[in-house]
């Protein structure tokens, strides 16, 4: 499948858009207090799966967008 320059702009997009919202549930979690061990691990893993799907995101646009400019250099 070749993807263009278009779809690799969402891509980067979407990964940085999950790591700005993550970033700001992280600061969120740190500050609250009274609740069971179980809501931290439970959110501490949501948080960790949901950044490495943004690296993984963010690896596959910058990939895409890489190759978009190659092909396109290349019809010039």
């Amino acid at each position: 499948m070749k993807l263009e320059r278009k779809h690799a702009l969402v891509l980067i997009a979407i990964a940085v858009w999950n790591v700005v919202t993550y970033v700001t549930f992280i600061k969120n979690l740190a500050t609250t207090e009274d609740r069971p061990t179980g809501y931290y691990v439970a959110h501490t893993v949501l948080i960790v799966v949901n950044l490495l799907i943004a690296g993984l995101l963010g690896t596959w646009g910058v990939k895409a967008y890489k190759a978009s400019r190659r092909t396109e250099d290349i019809k010039v």
